[in-house]
Parts: C-alpha cells; sequence; structure tokens
C-alpha cells in the first residue's frame, strides 16, 4: 500500500515516509483533531501472518505507552486501518545520535557526550522503573531535538521483566557490539543489559568507535570473546581529555558479568549529576541545543531563523565557593582601612578649674564652672580681688564673694 502525502489513516494525515526496512514503514503524519505532528509506524502486511512479529509490535506499543518521561519517545496510540497496523508516536524533529556523530566527525567533547549520557539514564531510569528493559539502546534509538531534547525511542525488543520473554532461548537478538555477552548468548536479560549498553555508546561518543568492532577476517577472537575478556581499548587513550569519573563510568558498565556491573541506573545518574552540577533538563537542553547547532548537527528548513541566547555558565560551581568568604574578608579589611586612613583626631582640650588658674596667694574666684554652658561670667560685675593694700578687708570680700553669683554673659 502506497502512503501518499494527504491520505487519510484515521484521524491521521500522511505528510511523508520518512523510513522503510525489513519490518514495515515509518511515516511522518499529522493528528488532525490534535493539530500535532506524529510518527506512523506500520508492520509490513506480510508479517503479520508471524504471532511472534505481531505480538512484538503491540508489545512495543503497550511498553512504550506506559511510559510518561520527557527522555523517553511518548506513545499516542495504536490503530488497525483497512488491515494494517500503525503505531502512533511522539515525533522528535532532529536526528539520531548515530547521524550526529557522523556530521560531527566520530567523537564529542567529554562535557557534550556526558550531558547526553546523563538525558539517556534519566531515561533508562524510568523505563527501569517500570519493570522494563529495552534491550536495543544504541545510538540509532537515541533521537537528538532541534531544541536540544534527547529521547529514547523504539521499544521494537523491549522485555517485560515481570512477563514471559518472546525471544527463544538460546536466540539471539539485537545490535551485536551493543549488546552484553549475556544477551549475545541468549540468555535471560535484566536492567544490567542495557548499562552495558549504555557504556557502549558512552565509550563511541567519547571515543570515535566501537570498545568492541566487529572482528575482522583475519582475526581470530570473536566479538562475545573480546567482551567476556574486557579486552577493549581504554578510553582516556583514545581520548586523554576525559575525566577520570567518566572513565570509570565505562569500566563499571563494560563489565561481562552482570553482578560486577553498576548497580543501577539510579546510582549512574546521580554519580553525572553530581559531576556534571547537578543540572536540570532544561539547562541540558539550552546547553546542548546551542553546541549542536553550532557545529552543523542540524539544517535551517525554509523560512527558520535560529536566534542563540548567550548566557554566562559555569563551569564547576564549586570552584567558586569561595567568593563569598573572599567577599566578607575584603569588607572587614576595608573596614578597617577606613577607620585608620585619615587625619588623627584633634586632643582633647585640657579645661583647668579657674582656682588653679589664680595666683597662689590669690583668694578663690568665681570663673566659667558658675555659669550655665554658653555663658561666661560678666567681667564688669565680678567683685574686686583684695589687693596688699586691703588686707583689713579680704574677710569681707570673701564674705562678699560667697554670697553673691556673678552676672553671666554670653560667651
Amino acid at each position: 500500500m502506497t502512503t501518499r502525502r494527504g491520505k487519510n489513516l484515521g484521524s491521521f494525515t500522511v505528510e511523508a515516509e520518512i523510513g522503510r526496512g525489513g519490518m514495515g514503514v515509518v511515516i511522518l503524519a499529522r493528528q488532525q483533531n490534535l493539530e500535532r505532528p506524529a510518527v506512523l509506524k506500520k508492520i509490513r502486511s506480510d508479517l503479520t501472518e508471524f504471532p511472534e512479529l505481531a505480538e512484538r509490535f503491540e508489545r512495543e506499543a503497550r511498553t512504550a505507552a506506559a511510559i510518561h518521561h520527557q527522555n523517553v519517545v511518548a506513545v499516542y496510540d495504536r490503530f488497525s486501518w483497512r488491515g494494517d497496523h500503525y503505531i502512533a508516536q511522539e515525533f522528535v524533529d532532529g536526528v539520531d545520535l548515530s547521524t550526529a556523530l557522523t556530521r560531527i566527525g566520530g567523537s564529542l567533547p567529554w562535557r557534550i557526550a556526558a550531558l547526553i549520557s546523563l538525558e539517556v539514564i534519566r531515561g533508562l531510569e524510568e523505563i527501569h522503573s517500570y519493570g522494563t528493559v529495552h534491550r536495543d539502546l544504541k545510538p540509532a534509538n537515541i533521537l537528538l531535538g532541534r531544541r536540544g531534547e534527547v529521547k529514547i525511542g523504539d521499544f521494537g525488543l523491549a522485555l517485560d521483566a515481570t512477563g514471559s520473554s518472546l525471544t527463544q532461548p538460546g536466540v539471539m537478538i539485537g545490535s551485536p557490539p551493543y549488546m552484553p555477552p549475556e544477551q549475545m548468548l541468549g540468555q535471560r536479560v535484566d536492567a544490567r543489559c542495557d548499562l552495558f549498553s549504555f557504556g557502549v555508546v558512552l565509550y563511541e561518543m567519547l571515543a570515535g568507535r566501537l570498545p568492541f568492532p566487529e572482528p575482522k577476517d583475519d582475526e581470530t577472537d570473536s566479538l562475545l570473546a573480546r567482551m567476556q575478556r574486557q579486552r577493549y581499548e581504554r578510553v582516556r587513550r583514545r581520548a586523554p581529555a576525559t575525566p577520570r569519573f567518566l572513565a570509570s563510568l565505562v569500566k563499571v558498565c563494560l563489565r561481562a558479568k552482570p553482578a560486577r556491573r553498576a548497580a543501577s541506573a539510579s546510582a549512574l545518574r546521580r554519580r553525572l549529576e553530581e559531576r556534571l552540577g547537578r543540572p536540570s533538563s532544561a539547562d541540558v537542553r539550552a546547553e546542548l541545543t546551542s553546541w549542536l547547532w553550532e557545529r552543523g548537527v542540524f539544517e535551517l528548513k525554509e523560512n527558520e531563523t535560529v536566534l542563540r541566547v548567550i548566557e554566562p555558565r559555569l563551569e564547576d560551581e564549586r570552584s567558586l565557593r569561595w567568593v563569598p568568604g573572599a567577599l566578607a574578608c575584603g569588607a572587614v579589611v576595608a573596614t578597617l582601612l577606613l577607620v585608620d586612613i585619615g587625619p588623627s583626631p584633634p586632643e582633647p582640650l585640657a579645661i583647668y578649674p579657674a582656682a588653679a588658674l589664680a595666683a597662689p596667694d590669690a583668694p578663690d574666684a568665681k570663673g566659667e564652672d558658675s555659669c550655665p554652658p554658653g555663658m561666661i561670667p560678666d567681667p564688669d560685675a565680678l567683685p574686686a580681688q583684695t589687693g596688699p593694700d586691703d588686707t583689713n578687708d579680704t574677710r569681707a570680700s570673701d564674705s562678699a564673694e560667697a554670697e553673691s553669683d556673678p552676672t553671666c554673659i554670653p560667651g
């Protein structure tokens, strides 16, 4: 059946065919009743007669529809239209990580790789909380939006850990370079299967190549043997700028035995958040948007303009924790300097009683202390002081002075 533009499929109208593979067709459509873009996945009509494939298709819809998280592609609906089966899911306007790595040249700066990994592990944490294992985590299934979104998609191989597996024992299904040894052997897997794949993706973003590439014809070691022996070039040799904490995360994820791998997606998420300064998803989107557009990962559409808002970003907030203390110390020093700098205050005036200024043999005279503040004794009203010729009048003068106060005038 053709998927021509304008064709109606239920409440969806076809806009373009964006992919075709062995399992079916991927269509870009528009959901008319909600006026939003959507992606329709249609299983090939001739494959519906195989019960296992039909069940896997339906399980993908049920599994993804139950998970609501900003780092997981949302499923809108599952429906049948004229004998064909469809899954309607969120449209992420951007490219997958595999395409981005190709356009950039193979590897990413460690911080960009770490930010993408943080969003991926947040999505995996939510997926695992539902008891689901993705089983096919790889760059082609990690979508990067034009606004910096990072979303995990394609749940075609997802395994419900609480239910029965559709994969028969001993059957390998998935993408071998990203699969852990137990999955390659067809054994039962759990959430640690996705953590191994996460480690492979992180290694590839940092080093620009796979840790376990497909063996060449002249190589004797198989891919499985390399994984079991953990024979891969250490990431810091391929990318020397990689911080040790990221190299440690890669190492703990790529361990061959599940029991020795990272305990959970939650543990990896907490480690990344701690080292990256606990950025929110909005912070991550803003930084990724700027970097991906600068590197030409996305192409401008017709009548589209991209504006960049430049904001200062602290590389490591902990490195500036000394600033408040330094400012406080500076304030104290400035205060001390302000106190010490400047002319010295004048020496206090020496005030002596009038008796101390009188002649030794002269009787005490009433001075300025007898007047209120701001007033002085009137010189013309002061009692006459006795002299050498007035010795007989001394007692009378002292008595008169004691009985009367001097007249005060403004000083």
